[in-house]
C-alpha cells in the first residue's frame, strides 16, 4: 500500500463532518502527484485527492498536471479529471468554474472550455464578466481566434453582461494573433466610444502586433495615444518599437532608444539586449554585437536561448570559433540548447580549424545533455 494511499484511507473528507488533512499531510499528497510517472494513476490519484476541499483550492497542482496530459495528448484523460470536479460544491464558486474552463482552453480543448460556461448555470454557478472573459481567453489559448469576435458579437446581450478592459483587450489579442491589425485598431476606436478606457496593455498589445509587423508608422501612431492619454510606457513599450526598428534595419535608431528609455528611469532588460544585437549581426557588426553580449552580462542580465541563438550565427560566419565554442558550451550547461544544426556548424568549424579536442568535448557534452549521436557529431574522417 503506497505512502499516499494510506493517506488517502485516513484524510479524505468524502462527507462535510469528515477531517480534512493538515498542511504536511497534504503537502506529501500534492508532492506525490509530482512524482507519480504513470499517467492514468495519476488521474486517478488526482480525483482521489479532490475529494478534500483543501485540494482543490491548489491552484498550482491542477495546471501542472493538466499540462503534464495534454504534453503527453491525452486529452480524455484531461476531460476525465477536469470533468469529475463539477461534482463538488466548489463548481458554484465562479473562481472555480473559470480555473475549468482555462484548463481546457490551454489543453487546446475549447469545444469543452464552451460546454462548461454553458453548463454553469444549471451547476448553480452565476456567469458574469469575468467568466465570460475565461470563455475568450480559452478560445485565444486554443488558437480559435476566428471564434473570438462571434462570442464578443453575441454573447453580452444575451446574458445581459457587460464587456469590461479585459474582454475588449483579449479580442484586440485575437486580431493581433490573425495578421487583422486594422481591425484591431478599430476595435481600440470602439472600445473608446463605448466609454471604456485602454490601459498600458491595450497599447502593449497593438504595439508588439504593429511593430512586429512591419506597421511602424501605425505603431508610432499608438504611441502618439498614449502620450495623449497619459499613459506611461513600460519597458515592454519600448521593446515593442525596439525589435520594430530592428526590424526595418535601423539599428541605429534603436541604440538611440535604449537612450530615450534610460532617461525615462528605465533599465533594458534580456529583450532590450536580444533586439540589440539581433540588429548588429543583421549588419554583420559583429564587434558592436560583442559588446551588447559584455553589457547586457555587466548589467546583471542573464542570456537566454534567444541570445545565444542569435550571437552564435554571426561568430560562425565571421570565423570566430573559440567565442562560438564558449557560448555553446555556456549554453548547453544552462539547458538553453541551441538548435543542433547550429551547434554541428560550430563543431565542423572547430575541426576545420584543427581544433579536433574542442570538437570532440562540445559533441561530448552536447550528447550527455540533450543531443543525440545522429543529431550531433564529429566527420567520420576525424573520428
Amino acid at each position: 500500500m503506497s505512502l499516499l494511499s494510506r493517506l488517502l484511507s485516513r484524510s479524505f473528507c468524502t462527507s462535510p463532518s469528515a477531517t480534512e488533512p493538515s498542511h504536511s499531510t497534504l503537502k506529501t499528497m500534492i508532492n506525490d502527484l509530482f512524482k507519480e510517472r504513470s499517467l492514468k494513476t495519476l488521474v486517478e490519484k488526482f480525483k482521489k485527492s479532490s475529494e478534500c476541499d483543501r485540494f482543490r483550492s491548489k491552484h498550482r497542482i491542477y495546471a501542472v498536471t493538466v499540462r503534464r496530459l495534454a504534453s503527453a495528448k491525452k486529452f480524455s484523460m484531461i476531460e476525465e479529471l477536469l470533468e469529475d470536479q463539477k461534482k463538488y460544491k466548489s463548481i458554484s464558486s465562479e473562481g472555480f468554474a473559470i480555473r475549468l474552463i482555462s484548463l481546457y482552453g490551454k489543453s487546446g480543448m475549447f469545444d469543452n472550455a464552451s460546454k462548461t460556461f454553458d453548463q454553469l448555470p444549471e451547476l448553480k454557478c452565476e456567469r458574469t464578466v469575468k467568466s465570460f472573459n475565461a470563455l475568450l481567453s480559452a478560445c485565444v489559448d486554443s488558437k480559435n481566434f476566428d471564434k473570438v469576435e462571434k462570442l464578443f458579437r453575441e454573447l453580452p446581450s444575451n446574458l445581459s453582461i457587460n464587456p469590461d478592459i479585459v474582454s475588449y483587450n483579449i479580442v484586440i489579442q485575437a486580431f493581433c494573433e490573425m495578421g487583422s491589425l486594422d481591425s484591431a485598431l478599430s476595435m481600440l476606436d470602439e472600445m473608446e466610444s463605448n466609454g471604456v478606457s485602454p490601459t498600458l496593455i491595450t497599447f502593449n498589445i497593438l504595439l508588439n502586433a504593429l511593430h512586429g509587423g512591419n506597421r511602424f508608422s501605425d505603431g508610432e501612431g499608438i504611441w502618439a495615444r498614449m502620450e495623449k492619454g497619459n499613459c506611461v510606457p513600460d519597458i515592454r513599450s519600448f521593446n515593442a518599437k525596439l525589435r520594430g526598428l530592428i526590424l526595418g534595419g535601423k539599428t541605429t535608431e534603436a541604440v538611440k532608444l535604449v537612450e530615450e528609455l534610460r532617461s525615462n528611469g528605465l533599465e533594458p532588460d534580456i529583450f532590450s539586449f536580444n533586439a540589440l544585437i539581433k540588429g548588429f549581426c543583421n549588419d554583420g557588426n559583429l564587434e558592436e554585437a560583442q559588446r551588447i553580449y559584455n553589457e547586457l552580462r555587466d548589467n546583471d542580465c542573464v542570456p537566454d536561448r534567444t541570445t545565444f541563438q542569435t550571437l552564435v550565427p554571426c561568430l560562425c560566419e565571421k570565423g570566430d570559433f573559440d567565442m562560438a565554442f564558449k557560448l555553446c558550451k555556456e549554453s548547453i550547461g544552462r539547458r538553453l540548447f541551441v538548435d543542433a544544426g547550429l551547434l554541428q556548424v560550430v563543431v565542423d568549424g572547430l575541426v576545420k580549424e584543427s581544433k579536433v579536442e574542442e570538437a570532440k568535448k562540445l559533441v561530448e557534452l552536447g550528447r550527455s545533455k540533450s543531443y543525440s549521436k545522429a543529431s550531433l557529431k564529429i566527420p567520420s574522417d576525424v573520428e
